[in-house]
């Protein structure tokens, strides 16, 4: 048997108090988090997060990519990201007619985001259990300096969101495979992990290229794409990239996939995006892709395509070209 959740321990020594009716929102709860001491009928996960709100629909919860109108309690699962943890926050309190309860793990900063809950407004006493903290915000607290803008322009006027990747500027490798691109894509590309744009804008400035795919699974980077990469050859799919599986093959197929599960290195993320990439070629199609050096995908690459070579590189990236998919299972 597990051990019980920060929260079930929580409300088991009254350090949270759930109202006796109203529904409770659980923000951003990480797929297989424990949320059995919430009442499952009043409770409504909500994630932008494609592979979690899969995880709570399959559990039978209901789930919306943002809040739907009031709730008689918030918890709010508190995210590495901090600006993306404070506007969250300003959200559920927004929302919510009684408390919002803060989880979150010290590694992912809720230590700190306690110190600044405290300079906002008193905050119940928290418990400290499992290598993290739980609190209590009760209603009436002021915190809408912390709300999100509307969208966040950085440079070449591309917008981005708080909590998704590189929200602060252009990733530098994905800039840099968007200048070791060819000229010619083929007439379709599929953008996998698409986040905000960035590289599906570069492949666009292609007029050869008449269909462009982008995959995300946050759905908050995916709105961010639609307004950086306009028009009618872009297709937007909020999906997990890992598993996702396109109806027709494509030319090309370019990515920056990510490395990390939280604070943690997960390659196997992007040896998952280079299977469905093989998945998703035709014979003749070809993969680029940058990696940060240390990750060794070439054996991966090898197995799935016939040819692979890194066509640039230095101490920290590598440019990967892989062509021809040699295993293609649908």
């Amino acid at each position: 048997m597990s051990a019980p959740s920060r929260l079930s321990l929580a409300i088991e020594t009254g350090t949270v108090d759930l109202p006796e009716t109203g529904r409770i929102a659980v923000v951003m709860p990480r797929a297989g988090a424990d949320l059995s001491a919430l009442p499952a009928e009043r409770v409504h996960v909500v994630t932008p997060l494609k592979p979690d709100f899969d995880d709570f629909v399959a559990r039978g919860y209901d789930c919306a990519v943002t809040p739907e109108g009031r709730y008689g309690a918030s918890v709010v699962c508190v995210p590495r990201a901090k600006p993306l943890a404070r506007a969250l926050i300003a959200q559920a309190m927004g929302v919510t007619d009684g408390t919002v309860i803060v989880d979150g793990a010290k590694t992912d900063g809720v230590e700190s985001i306690l110190k600044e809950c405290r300079r906002q407004t008193v905050v119940g006493t928290p418990m400290s259990k499992a290598h993290g903290k739980i609190f209590t915000i009760p209603p009436g607290g002021d915190f809408s300096d912390w709300a999100a803008r509307e969208g966040t322009e950085i440079e070449d006027g591309f917008v981005t969101t708080p909590g998704v990747f590189s929200a602060d500027g252009i990733d530098p490798g994905s800039r840099w495979l968007a200048e070791c691109l060819p000229t010619e894509l083929g007439s379709h590309v599929i953008d996998l992990g698409a986040g905000w744009g960035y590289l599906a804008a570069r492949v666009l400035v292609r007029d050869s290229v008449t269909r462009l795919d982008l995959v995300e699974a946050d759905h908050s980077a995916l709105d961010c794409a639609r307004r950086n990469v306009p028009g009618s050859r872009a297709g937007f799919h909020w999906a997990d990239a890992t598993t996702w599986q396109s109806e027709i093959r494509a030319d090309s197929v370019v990515m920056n996939p990510p490395f990390h599960t939280g604070r943690s290195a997960d390659p196997d993320l992007g040896r998952a995006f280079i299977a469905t990439a093989a998945r998703a070629l035709k014979p003749s199609g070809t993969l680029w892709m940058v990696a940060n050096r240390h990750l060794l995908y070439e054996a991966t690459l090898t197995q799935r395509f016939r040819h692979v070579d890194e066509i640039a590189g230095n101490a920290r990236f590598k440019i990967l070209r892989a062509r021809h998919p040699s295993r293609q299972p649908r």
